[in-house]
């Protein structure tokens, strides 16, 4: 039986905060989902003209808290985004305050971390870009 993507979730400690970051990433809410009961909200954002489910982040935010457990990151791995032109996005995302903390220096990979701290790879779609300052020497900011 063959699978298909459906979703990524990631669980976040200041909703609004992490809705900015990926708005500034280009995406937009597709759903919401609040549930009065489990006292828990679901946000789902995926890129323009994906809004068929099969993209999408899911931001899970707890009423009440969310405190990993000892030892627990909940870091998963990461998401990745290809993009028209890494330059240009991460110009954009340095201007709107987003740290980049993988420089594209080889004009085809960045990555920048969400206020949770989870990972965005971002990809240039098809060839890499030439090398251009300030990214060809710009150093790692903290991890990524």
């Amino acid at each position: 039986m063959p699978i298909k993507y459906l979703h990524t979730m990631v669980r976040v400690k200041d909703l609004d905060a992490s809705i900015d970051f990926y708005k500034k990433l280009g995406l937009i809410e597709r759903r919401r989902i609040d549930h009065e009961g489990g006292r828990f909200t679901l946000v789902f954002l995926c890129p323009p003209g994906m809004e068929d489910g099969h993209a999408d982040v899911e931001l899970t935010y707890n009423w009440d808290g969310d405190d990993a457990l000892p030892g627990d990151s909940r870091h998963f791995g990461h998401l990745a985004y290809t993009v028209e032109n890494i330059y240009d996005m991460c110009q954009s995302l340095m201007d709107q305050g987003v740290t980049i903390n993988r420089p594209p220096r080889d004009g085809h990979m960045a990555f920048v971390r969400s206020p949770d701290n989870i990972s965005v790879e971002l990809l240039q779609e098809g060839d890499a870009l030439p090398e251009q300052e300030p990214w060809a020497s710009m150093e790692n900011t903290g991890h990524w």
